[in-house]
C-alpha cells in the first residue's frame, strides 16, 4: 500500500467533521432542556405554596346540606353577592361556578333560584317554564313526553358531573320543612 491508499484509509476510518465525540449534539441539548424544564417545573410547582407574597386562597365556607322549598331557593339567584343553586327534578344544585351562564344577566339567569326542571325538558327559558305558586305543590313533570324526559335526564346528569349538590326541594308544609339540615 503506498502512503495515498494509507491516507484515504485513515481519513475514512475518521468520524464525520463536527460530530468528534461531543456532549454538545442537537439532540442531546434538546434532551438537556427538557430535563432542565421538567426539573425547574416540579421544584416550583411544590416550593410555590411556601414562597412569600404568593396569596394563598381562603377557604371557602363548608356547603351543607339542607332542604328548599321554592320560596327558600328563591334568594339564591346569585344577586347580592349570594351563591347561584337552581333545582332539577328535587336535587338542588350550586351553579355558582357557572354564574356567566346562570347568574343574573346570562342566558339561563331565570333558572338561578327557582326549580328549572320543566324549562330544561322543554328547551325553554319562558317565564311560564317556571313555578308561578311558589307556596304550592311541586311541579310533578307527569305530562311531559319521552324525549322531554329523556333531555331532562341529560341536563339532570351534566349537572351531576359538573356541579355539587347542596340540598333537595320540597314542597311547603311537606315532612321535610325547608331550612332543616339533614
Amino acid at each position: 500500500m503506498d502512503y495515498v491508499e494509507q491516507r484515504m484509509a485513515q481519513e475514512a476510518a475518521k468520524p464525520p467533521s463536527g460530530s468528534s465525540d461531543s456532549l454538545f449534539t442537537p439532540l442531546n441539548l434538546a434532551l438537556l432542556s427538557l430535563l432542565l424544564y421538567t426539573s425547574y417545573t416540579l421544584l416550583f410547582k411544590s416550593s410555590s405554596s411556601s414562597r412569600p407574597g404568593l396569596e394563598i386562597p381562603k377557604e371557602q365556607p363548608p356547603i351543607v346540606f339542607r332542604t328548599f322549598t321554592p320560596r327558600t331557593l328563591l334568594p339564591y339567584n346569585g344577586e347580592n353577592n349570594m351563591p347561584v343553586y337552581l333545582a332539577v327534578r328535587g336535587r338542588v344544585f350550586d351553579v355558582t361556578r357557572g354564574r356567566n351562564f346562570y347568574g343574573p344577566g346570562g342566558p339561563y339567569a331565570n333558572f338561578a333560584g327557582r326549580d328549572a326542571s320543566r324549562g330544561l325538558a322543554c328547551g325553554s327559558f319562558d317565564e311560564e317554564m317556571l313555578t308561578k305558586d311558589l307556596d304550592g305543590p311541586l311541579d310533578k313533570l307527569d305530562d311531559l313526553g319521552r324525549d322531554e324526559m329523556e333531555a331532562l335526564q341529560g341536563w339532570e346528569e351534566r349537572f351531576s358531573e359538573k356541579y355539587l349538590v347542596v340540598g333537595r326541594l320540597v314542597p311547603v308544609g311537606g315532612e321535610e320543612e325547608a331550612g332543616k339540615k339533614e
